[in-house]
């Protein structure tokens, strides 16, 4: 977690410079210092992100056929997900982040040292090239994670198995997770950007970026302008390839990105129709 005391006095807001995103940086330091400066602000940031992406995709789920214009990309439209289901699924990441989440932060406080904010922002080159490689790090250590508890039965029973309750997956069902997997995901979220030396403005940027893949890919909906029909080269797995893990749970185990699974051979198409097979994994 990201721990951020504060400024010096001698900071001097609104000073001249350079770069693109120094005016932007110098407001939140000078109206917004005690919330950046919590070291709950960022789970803050992507507990709200995963509500504030989720929600829309969770009312065009319950409203189903009478939106024709999203509901004709549903990849299984005859699997439409419950209002118990989304409510079970909230819950879940709700209770995660109460009792397991916010006490590892606690716990953080008087563990981890206390960097100080610094007064530059970071440019738009660094902003995209170290997400960029905080992104491909996690992707990387997921694709493993993924790969050995698909593998490993116990692992998957004991781990990973509470997130494929659901063929069908759905926004709501993104942080549908067991608690070592949750906090698995959280430390490299966390200590990814640490490693990388990330500023903490580009740590954030990659916090809600990273959300709104992991959402995009639980939608259920090939959008044509989800990412992963955006960028180029399939690059990115996005919905459709995340729906066939959960429909093939021996596929596509990237969260993000489609090269490992290209890579070694784990890649499928979607196939919309195609029966799940139970004991896959």
């Amino acid at each position: 977690m990201i721990n951020i005391s504060i400024l010096p006095q001698e900071f001097l807001p609104f000073r001249a410079s350079d770069r693109v995103l120094q005016p932007f940086w110098d407001y939140l330091l000078l109206h917004h210092l005690p919330l950046i400066s919590s070291p709950f602000f960022q789970v803050l940031l992507a507990f709200s992100s995963y509500l504030l992406f989720s929600v829309p995709f969770a009312l065009l789920d319950l409203l189903g056929e009478r939106v024709p214009l999203f509901h004709q990309y549903k990849i299984q439209p005859e699997r439409q997900p419950t209002l118990g289901m989304m409510i079970k699924s909230f819950m879940t990441a709700l209770y995660n982040h109460v009792f397991f989440v916010l006490p590892a932060v606690v716990i953080g406080m008087f563990i981890l040292p206390l960097p100080a904010l610094p007064q530059d922002a970071p440019t738009l080159y660094e902003v995209f090239i170290d997400g960029l490689a905080a992104l491909l790090l996690f992707d990387t250590q997921y694709y493993i994670w993924h790969f050995i508890h698909h593998k490993h039965s116990q692992l998957y029973r004991w781990i990973h198995a509470v997130h494929h309750e659901y063929i069908a997956p759905f926004a709501l069902s993104t942080e549908q997770l067991s608690i070592p997997e949750l906090m698995t995901v959280g430390l490299w979220s966390n200590q990814d950007p640490i490693l990388l030396k990330c500023h903490p403005l580009t740590t954030w940027c990659v916090t809600v970026f990273s959300i709104w893949m992991s959402v995009e890919d639980h939608i259920g909906y090939d959008l044509p302008w989800s990412l992963n029909r955006l960028v180029p080269f399939g690059l990115m797995g996005g919905a459709p390839a995340h729906d066939m893990h959960h429909q093939r749970p021996s596929s596509n185990y990237a969260p993000f990105f489609s090269h490992w699974d290209r890579i070694f051979g784990t890649a499928v198409p979607l196939r919309k129709k195609i029966k799940a097979i139970e004991n896959d994994k």
